[in-house]
């Protein structure tokens, strides 16, 4: 018998089987597909340097937890698996469309001030020194901007290949291709779950199953509520660099990758659970990104995808114990940090699985909230 049974191998569920294999406890990782090529895989890796707005927000605590994780966690994690997962301080660049920039712009400055995270406002002339190839010409009379210089970036695939393997060598057993269809429940306990072919039996079960999480947990945990919106992204090839920070503007970005690689996002489509690519889309994406750089226009297309984000009604996660349930722990709903708030969900879902003291309060994450 297993300590934890953690059903989902994203980038969630495999940062809290490393860090509860990282305790001493026996783990097994159970994913319906490949563990993480969903939503944790699909998106750009933007690790925002806080949560803008209101300093008494749930997801502050998150948000300042994390980021003082991720250097330690990357550091450990090459040294573990040799693996870079391209962590890196790249700072971001916030612009406007045309004609929204008199209003929108120093309300967004405002939010991050009100956090207290470090943002520098440009001028037209100060945007240009920083990113030439940004808005030129006559589209950038009268544009400015602001720099978070404290924005960083990982590369998703490398970090969820790296906190594999270190699952793995840590003791970890994760299984693909086993989707969870029935919890075994007796006392107030979960004693197991059943796979189409196995039977798995732990002490205590964790659900990190994104966007799947409301259809697992039907009928046991009936106040979860969670549905998939689609995010399309585009991957553009580059003969050379044209920008250092990543570019926001709105809920879409521009991500430069070392390798002369562009990450171009993101949509939000509620869509169901359709993870099909549409040409409106991509269109949509390759004109948003070659409005802010022309230059883009002659990049090479390499390719596109999406991931269904796991998107909850008041957008807070569910992390917590299932009411009426002494051993089943749920945490998903992350919407689109993830992959940004894995490091500190691990840590506090550890704690709660091990009868610790959470890092971070966790009463506004309850599941009956």
């Amino acid at each position: 018998m297993q300590d934890v049974v953690v059903i989902g191998g994203g980038a969630i569920g495999l940062s809290a089987a490393y860090e509860l294999a990282g305790r001493g406890l026996k783990v097994t990782v159970l994913d319906a597909g490949q563990p993480g090529r969903e939503a944790s895989w699909a998106g750009a890796g933007i690790l925002p340097p806080g949560h803008p707005g209101d300093p008494g927000h749930p997801l502050v605590p998150l948000c300042l937890a994390t980021r003082e994780l991720w250097p330690e966690l990357s550091a450990e994690l090459r040294e573990f698996t040799g693996i870079d997962n391209g962590f890196r301080r790249c700072g971001g660049i916030g612009v406007c469309p045309t004609g929204e920039g008199d209003t929108l712009l120093p309300a967004e400055i405002e939010t991050w001030r009100t956090a207290n995270v470090r943002v520098e406002p440009l001028s037209a002339a100060e945007l240009h020194e920083h990113e030439p190839l940004l808005l030129p010409g006559a589209q950038r009379e009268g544009v400015q901007g602001y720099r978070l210089p404290d924005l960083c970036q990982v590369r998703n695939p490398r970090h969820l290949k790296a906190v594999a393997i270190g699952c793995t060598r840590r003791g970890v057993d994760i299984r693909a291709g086993q989707p969870v269809v029935e919890f075994e429940r007796s006392g107030g306990r979960v004693r197991a779950v059943r796979t189409p072919t196995e039977h798995f039996e732990a002490e205590a079960f964790l659900v990190t199953a994104g966007a799947w999480t409301q259809q697992l947990l039907k009928g046991i945990a009936g106040s979860v509520e969670i549905v998939p919106v689609r995010g399309q992204i585009v991957l553009l090839n580059l003969p050379q660099l044209l920008t250092r920070h990543i570019i926001e503007s709105g809920p879409r970005y521009l991500v430069p990758r070392p390798d002369g690689r562009l990450l171009i996002g993101s949509t939000e489509e509620w869509a169901g659970f359709d993870k099909r690519n549409t040409v409106s889309a991509l269109r949509g994406l390759l004109e948003f990104a070659e409005s802010l750089m022309p230059a883009l226009a002659d990049a090479r297309f390499e390719r596109a995808w999406s991931g269904l984000r796991p998107h909850v009604p008041d957008g807070l996660p569910y992390m917590g114990r299932v009411p009426d349930s002494r051993n089943l722990y749920v945490a998903a709903g992350h919407f689109r940090g993830g992959l940004n708030l894995s490091p500190i969900t691990a840590r506090v879902m550890s704690q709660l699985i091990t009868g610790e003291t959470p890092a971070v309060p966790m009463a506004a994450f309850a599941l009956d909230r």
